[in-house]
């Protein structure tokens, strides 16, 4: 009897191997892997060459390649103190762009603010302690030197020509992922408030990506030169890229360089004025004699306008929640160059250094009048 339930055991047990063996659930047959792979050989659709470039992608390529050695990483180093008074070291980094062969750097300001030690990492991976030359808060821009030569400087083009639409290139360590490439487009020329309370005139806004890290990196056009420094981005609060960074255009860097050069400190021109951007519509509905220009609605005391005898308005009204100062003169131009908005206004004092003269047009009421005005130092605010 037991015998028989012996072999009656192996039978069943040589059964259930046959059948997981050589079959499935289903009762479909199993083969073995190789014997598969004999039978039907896995076959690959492979492209016959490399597909050739877009144009747009082979430009793209090209301004990154002729624009990455001259971009360089910034670490700023501080000390602070804990909630028990030790030290701890604290790090931020940034972006920055070579300015010259022999290791000019230029950086924005708040990248290396109050800093112990300035560090610059070029894109071939070298290391160098970077010394401090020039900080200017008001413009948000620093210059850094290291001991270094035959480096690649950035080609800086021009700013006042730029268009909305036109492709940009943004290139930096944003997050510290250095050599980092976005694009975009160019969304606006605008003038914004920084968080350090300056303002940035005719700043290139764009759609590139920036994020922390972009600062001090440069704005690139399709040629690869520099129309201007990523400085700032919209946030809402939440510090990564929303599709709006504002970079400083390249002119006014040139200007505050000049000025560096000349003065061994920036002496930036104004007028001293606080002025409106003056319309077609808000012209009629002043009865002002032009459509176009800049309504002065305070002159600085003691600054250039008042000075040379331009007038500020007198007469307080509103434009929607906004006061204005009615009665002022409306400069149209200065020299030969037409003035719509303050805008154009800055535009003329980046081509311009304090101590400058230059001939105002503009209209006191009906009458069209000429001056002449030397330019003073901006200390604020102002046109």
């Amino acid at each position: 009897m037991k015998t028989r339930s012996a072999i009656l055991i192996v039978l069943l047990v040589g059964a259930f191997v046959y059948l997981t063996s050589y079959s499935n659930f289903r009762g479909t047959r199993s083969l073995p892997l190789a014997k598969i792979w004999r039978q039907s050989p896995l076959e690959l659709t492979v492209a016959d060459a490399q597909p050739a470039y877009t144009p747009e992608e082979a430009n793209r390529i090209a301004v990154y390649k002729r624009a990455l050695p001259s971009v360089v990483n910034v670490t700023s180093s501080q000390l602070s103190f804990d909630f028990f008074y030790g030290v701890v070291p604290q790090q931020s980094q940034g972006s920055g762009f070579i300015l010259t062969k022999d290791g000019r750097i230029l950086t924005n300001y708040h990248v290396i603010e109050n800093p112990q030690q300035v560090e610059v990492t070029l894109s071939d991976k070298h290391k160098y302690k970077a010394q401090i030359i020039l900080q200017d808060k008001a413009h948000d821009l620093a210059l850094l030197q290291i001991d270094a030569n035959n480096l690649t400087p950035a080609v800086l083009s021009e700013s006042r020509d730029l268009q909305v639409g036109q492709n940009v290139y943004a290139i930096g360590n944003p997050f510290g992922l250095n050599g980092t490439m976005t694009t975009g487009i160019i969304s606006s020329i605008r003038s914004v408030r920084e968080p350090q309370g300056g303002t940035i005139e005719n700043a290139v806004q764009t759609d590139a990506a920036i994020n922390p890290g972009n600062s001090g990196g440069p704005l690139l056009n399709s040629r690869g030169e520099v129309i201007g420094m990523n400085t700032l981005i919209a946030s809402n609060g939440v510090e990564q890229n929303s599709g709006i960074g504002f970079a400083i255009p390249v002119d006014s860097i040139k200007a505050i360089l000049s000025d560096f050069t000349k003065y061994g400190r920036v002496r930036r021109p104004s007028l001293g004025i606080a002025s409106l951007a003056i319309g077609p519509d808000l012209a009629e509905q002043i009865g002002l004699p032009a459509d176009y220009g800049v309504l002065v609605q305070k002159v600085v005391p003691g600054a250039a306008a008042e000075r040379a005898g331009l007038r500020g308005g007198t007469q307080q009204a509103y434009l929607g929640n906004t006061p204005i100062y009615l009665g002022g003169d409306l400069i149209v131009a200065i020299d030969d160059d037409r003035v719509t908005n303050p805008q154009d206004i800055s535009e003329i004092m980046d081509r311009h250094q304090a101590g400058d003269t230059v001939t105002v047009t503009f209209y006191r009421g009906p009458r069209k009048l000429t001056l002449k005005l030397t330019l003073g130092e901006a200390h604020s605010v102002s046109a």
